[in-house]
């Protein structure tokens, strides 16, 4: 059951500065695999404007003793509940010494420091965002803290050759019975969450790099010995990221050393720890052989995800964890920007979409949907979000695009000027980029304190005698759970107006001598019009282009409308959204029993693209692809999930059969080319390639499975390999049990690539896929103690198999139970991810609807943790 001393809410409102801060901790740890000695020295600074007891963060491990002063403590002295010390007797300027002791290979939270891998050969490493550091030491645990830290390591030689911290190296050095230490110094002031260390038999690969300023700087990865070959494409990605944030940024890193490390057992995907990031290994190990190129792009976006949060986020760091976005979202930004620099700028903001369709768009329309800035928490660690990422990321876009390239560049060097070394707030952000450029960004703080997807409204009338176009928009937010009433926001709309030739009409609004092709207008309020002058004959609008604002778009397109911006739209994006409009206009008319006509026309509106030379190879692909499951899942109520995978599987079945010969073609010429280099030509041509076999196994599905076969065992990689794997289990063909034999039997000792196994199985789309599921389960290489594994396996499941999960016997629900259930007793946080599968209960037909409620009932009552006990409550009231 659950504790009710750990359900306290907190709330933004009750924000207060910190009573009490350190200047500065010394820590000298003796590790070890099943026990670790913390030494923990604090130097003391009271707030004279304050009158509080010093209160520390505390929990999860021995206290052995306490000293202030010099003066060791009593039992009378201080309180613990095990949760918050209390130390009557601090003052201003004291020192607090504090012994205890922990066992990291118990810690299967993987919260604080715990052991990585197996107490032979694993190795010992910490995760402190967001509360970790309070299993480690006494400390006051929030991000507005900052201390500057030493860090002294002891362990024994042989098991421990490898000591790390954050900052630069301070010295290093023998002790008796082939023991040793290192000594860590970070120059930095930084808050609890961004300490870190890593302690095992780790290999490195190193190279040097020079900063735009001149400084010297040695980088390192770290990883276990039969990983450390696969870390070369991370260590490229990494100066990449570097030089780049000196060129569009002008922030150059600032210490000696800059070191990764990659372990498999990880709650997140990777930490920026000041200096020391750690990684889940599957976001930085990569080689051909097993790593495909959605895989490549991955390691790229994230290293320099990791990388950017040097300045937004260790060096400007957030006031508190309402202000979250404020590093994540920011820097999100960042990596996307960078990301498109590196590739195509068009296909990133497509992935970028797809994502927010797909993960953000439903959380803002559920139980859980929440503000980018939320006014309250339980849980933390549950707003780690697509919100607080994603759509976080949009907002910064929109404000960038409000200030202009040079202007965001201007607020963005205020930014760090004002607050560097600091915990900043959201107004205090909007604050720095605003006054340089003269401009008012008050408005856009709605946006972070408002939860939903503002529907937009869009009407365009032609007066032709006039040659006048009034462009009408409107809009809306539903209500979501504590926000009945929602404001206007602020919506940049990029737009052009298309004439009959395809081409942009120059727009022109009152007092303008000139046009231009596109502009941005914003609606400020409920609805607005806006009108354009002088316009001959305009055929369609293209509006919200480049996705221009986190909305849902209703503009009344026909389906002639939306083929017309498929062929001649200027904007990629626009011209890719075209296409996922009319297919969801086929969707609806299938789930209403028709479509025989509208998967016509989205069909007749694709076929030309094969005989187009000109586009680009992934691009392509991409408009040939409806969009997922998930989302068009977001179109129905109530859900019947058998009708929805069988709606879309018309769509795709009906495409197959108008471009069949045409996707077999491509293939043929597109298996012809050489097709294992890395470069961003020979990734958009392999993305083709498999789009085709798709298309190809649907038309002819015996010569399809047949070419599917035998491009699994000739594959130029992993790319390769793993969509021809996917088309013949999916599709169910005779070859797929031997393929996925030798699936397994090939990568059975390789962790990140046995994932694929699990998740691909996961996904079969048959009834029977929960017993599959189940067997899965009580594999040898699969554990519940392991994120990366339960993600494939179970999330995977869950989201991607709308036939079984959602199988009428209750089986697939029943499944889910067991395994959080179990999951909440090893790794609540990993067990809170995977029960947002369970969210959106209402909405399901009535059957399903009462089986998951039960399913959710059962577990909140059986519940544990506050992590786990917050998701479900959410999704229940």
């Amino acid at each position: 059951m659950t504790d009710p001393s750990r359900d306290a809410v907190v709330h933004l409102r009750d924000y207060r500065k910190p009573a009490w801060r350190v200047e500065r901790i010394e820590l000298d740890i003796d590790l070890s695999v099943r026990e670790a000695i913390v030494r923990s020295r604090l130097t003391l600074a009271r707030d004279p404007a304050q009158n509080e007891v010093l209160t520390l963060d505390g929990e999860g491990f021995a206290l052995q003793s306490l000293a202030l002063d010099g003066a060791q403590l009593g039992a009378n002295d201080y309180t613990w509940d095990g949760r918050e010390l209390r130390m009557p007797r601090a003052r201003d300027g004291s020192v607090l010494e504090s012994v205890a002791t922990l066992d990291p290979s118990a810690n299967s939270a993987l919260q604080g420091l715990y052991l990585s891998g197996s107490d032979e050969h694993g190795f010992l490493v910490t995760q402190c965002e967001a509360q970790g550091f309070r299993r480690i030491a006494f400390f006051p645990d929030r991000p507005d803290v900052l201390a500057r830290y030493t860090v002294t390591l002891r362990a024994d030689r042989a098991r421990f050759p490898v000591l790390l911290s954050n900052g630069n190296p301070a010295g290093a050095g023998e002790l008796p019975d082939g023991r040793h230490w290192a000594r860590w110094d970070d120059p930095h002031p930084k808050p609890s969450y961004l300490f870190a260390l890593v302690a095992g038999r780790l290999e490195s690969i190193e190279e040097p790099y020079v900063t735009a300023e001149g400084r010297a700087v040695t980088l390192r990865i770290y990883a276990e010995p039969d990983a450390i070959g696969r870390c070369g494409y991370a260590m490229e990605a990494l100066k990449r990221a570097m030089r780049w944030d000196e060129e569009h940024y002008g922030r150059n890193y600032d210490l000696d050393v800059f070191h990764i490390v990659a372990t498999h057992d990880f709650n997140m995907g990777a930490m920026e720890n000041k200096g020391l990031n750690i990684f889940n290994a599957k976001y930085l190990l990569a080689d051909p052989a097993r790593s495909s190129d959605d895989d490549y792009r991955h390691v790229e976006a994230i290293v320099a995800h990791e990388y950017f949060h040097n300045w937004t986020g260790n060096r400007v760091t957030c006031r508190d964890w309402f202000q979250l976005s404020l590093k994540e979202g920011l820097t999100v930004f960042r990596e996307q920007e960078f990301s498109g620099d590196m590739g195509s700028h068009a296909l990133k903001r497509i992935e970028d979409v797809q994502l927010l369709r797909r993960a953000q768009f439903p959380e803002d329309a559920g139980p859980l949907a929440h503000p980018v800035r939320p006014p309250s928490y339980s849980a933390i660690d549950n707003f780690y979000t697509a919100t607080v990422y994603d759509k976080g990321a949009e907002l910064i876009r929109m404000i960038a695009g409000r200030l202009g390239r040079a202007g965001w560049r201007r607020g963005m060097d205020e930014y760090f000027r004002r607050h560097d070394g600091h915990a900043a707030s959201i107004e205090e952000f909007l604050a720095a980029l605003g006054e340089p450029n003269g401009a008012d960004l008050s408005p856009y703080l709605d946006w972070y304190e408002q939860a939903g997807t503002p529907e937009l409204r869009a009407r365009g009338d032609y007066d032709a005698q006039s040659k006048v176009y009034t462009l009408t928009l409107k809009q809306h937010t539903a209500p979501t759970p504590g926000q009945a009433h929602k404001r206007a926001l602020p919506i940049p709309v990029r737009l052009a107006l298309l004439g009959h030739d395809g081409r942009p009409l120059p727009l022109r609004m009152a007092g303008e001598t000139g046009g231009v092709a596109e502009r941005v207008v914003e609606l400020d309020g409920a609805s607005r019009a806006f009108r354009f002058l002088g316009i001959e004959k305009p055929r369609v609008a293209s509006l919200l282009r480049g996705f221009s604002a986190p909305v849902r778009l209703e503009a009344g397109y026909t389906g002639d409308d939306l083929a017309f911006a498929l062929r001649h739209d200027g904007d990629e994006f626009n011209r890719w959204d075209a296409s996922q409009q009319l297919a969801r206009l086929a969707f609806d008319a299938l789930m209403r029993g028709g479509g025989e006509r509208e998967t016509a026309v989205w069909a007749d509106a694709l076929a030309p693209l094969f005989d187009d030379a000109s586009l680009d190879p992934a691009l392509l692909a991409e408009l040939v692809t409806p969009p997922d499951v998930i989302e068009l899942t977001e179109r129905v109520t109530p859900v019947d999930p058998l009708a929805v995978h069988a709606a879309r599987e018309a769509l795709e079945n009906a495409l197959a059969l108008r471009v069949g010969a045409q996707a077999a073609a491509r293939h043929e010429a597109l298996a012809r080319v050489e097709r294992g280099a890395l470069d961003g030509a020979s990734q958009n041509r392999r993305r083709l390639l498999n789009r085709c076999l798709a298309l190809w196994m649907r038309w002819q599905p015996e010569a399809g499975a047949e070419v599917a076969a035998t491009r699994y065992v000739l594959a130029a990689g992993m790319t390769e390999r793993q969509a021809a794997l996917a088309q013949l289990v999916l599709r169910a063909a005779p070859q797929a049990h031997k393929a996925l034999a030798d699936f397994e039997q090939r990568y059975r000792d390789d962790a990140i690539t046995l994932d694929k196994w699990f998740a691909l199985q996961a996904q079969i789309p048959e009834r029977d896929a929960v017993e599959r599921v189940a067997a899965l389960i009580d594999h040898p290489r699969f554990s519940l103690r392991n994120p990366n594994r339960v993600h494939a396996l179970l999330r995977t499941f869950a989201a991607r198999n709308l036939v079984a999960f959602h199988r009428a016997d209750g089986a697939g629900y029943a499944l889910m139970e067991s395994a959080l259930e179990r999951l909440d007793r090893i790794n609540p946080t990993t067990a809170a991810r995977l029960a947002t599968a369970l969210k959106d209960w209402r909405r399901l037909e009535p059957d399903r609807r009462e089986r998951m409620r039960r399913c959710l009932e059962r577990l909140v009552a059986q519940a544990r943790s506050p992590e786990l006990t917050d998701i479900l409550r959410r999704s229940l009231a």
